[in-house]
């Protein structure tokens, strides 16, 4: 239990985030193949419906809050911070 607390003290923000999305992702999978199977029935389908639509915005915000991340964490040649395009190779 020490050991497991330890671990997780050093995780960043982001780290912590990063988890979080995943997870989310994961069970919004497990509900779009829940919905797709259409063995679900009306009530449930409803709910598992509104939870996937949560899922989506806390996804959302949590790819929008790393993109500003990246975007202030990368410097031109001069040391000035610059944004480029995810697309392209830095």
């Amino acid at each position: 239990a020490f050991l497991r607390a330890w671990s997780r003290r050093g995780r960043t923000k982001m780290e912590k985030e990063s988890n979080t999305f995943e997870q989310s992702l994961a069970r919004l999978e497990e509900i779009v193949r829940r919905l797709e199977k259409g063995d679900a029935p009306l009530g449930d389908a409803l709910k598992l419906f509104e939870e996937g639509t949560g899922l989506v915005g806390r996804c959302s915000g949590l790819l929008d809050e790393a993109e500003l991340s990246v975007a202030k964490l990368m410097k031109g040649a001069d040391g000035a911070p610059v944004e480029l395009p995810f697309d392209e190779d830095v």
